[in-house]
C-alpha cells in the first residue's frame, strides 16, 4: 500500500518538514538573543560568551557522524529522529531556567547533541520515504520548511520583544 501524500511528498516527509519548521523556528527565535542573554542576564564576559557558543556548535558535528553510524547499523531511524528532536525541544525549553553560564552551556550542548542524533537518521528516513526518482523533491520540501522556520523564528522573536517590551530584559529573554 502506498504511503499517503501531502503537497506531493510522502506523509513521513511532510511530518518531518513540519517538525523541522517548528524546531528551526524555535532555534532562530533564541539565537539572536543568546549573546545578550549570556552577557546581560547570566553576566558572562564577552570572551566567555564566544567560547561557550564555539564549544556548543562543535558538538553537533561530532554527534552527526556517531549517530549516523548507529542509525545505519540498527536501522531504527524513527527512534533516533524522535530522540534527537525531543532532546533539543526539552533543552531549548529549559533555557529559561538557567541561572549560570554552565547551566546554559549544558542545555545548549544537549540541544546540539539532539541535532547530531537526529540529522543523519532524518535524512536517511527522508530518502527511504521518497518515491524512486523523487528524492530531490522530498529533500527540497524539507529544506523549504526548515528555511521557512528560520525566517519565521526571528519574526516571532521581534513580535514577542515588542509585546513584552515593558518587562525587565531578563524576564523578556526568559519568556522568549
Amino acid at each position: 500500500m502506498a504511503e499517503r501524500k501531502v503537497l506531493g511528498v510522502s506523509w513521513t516527509v511532510f511530518i518531518l518538514g513540519i517538525v523541522s519548521f517548528l524546531n528551526d523556528m524555535s532555534s532562530e527565535m533564541i539565537n539572536p538573543i543568546i549573546p545578550s542573554y549570556l552577557t546581560d542576564v547570566l553576566r558572562t564576559g564577552e570572551l566567555m560568551s564566544g567560547s561557550v557558543m564555539g564549544a556548543i556548535e562543535s558538538m553537533s558535528s561530532l554527534f552527526k557522524v556517531v549517530f549516523g553510524y548507529f542509525s545505519d547499523r540498527f536501522r531504527k531511524r524513527k527512534a533516533f529522529v524522535l530522540t534527537g528532536y525531543t532532546l533539543s525541544t526539552l533543552a531549548k525549553g529549559s533555557l529559561a531556567l538557567t541561572r549560570h553560564w554552565w547551566d546554559f552551556l549544558t542545555l545548549r550542548a544537549l540541544d546540539r547533541i539532539g541535532k547530531g542524533v537526529r540529522t543523519a537518521p532524518r535524512d536517511a528516513l527522508i530518502a527511504e520515504s521518497s518515491e524512486k526518482g523523487k528524492s530531490g523533491k522530498s529533500f527540497g520540501f524539507h529544506r523549504m520548511m526548515d528555511t521557512l522556520g528560520a525566517v519565521a523564528g526571528p519574526l516571532v522573536a521581534i513580535a514577542l520583544i515588542e509585546l513584552l517590551k515593558g518587562l525587565p530584559k531578563e524576564t523578556m529573554y526568559r519568556c522568549i
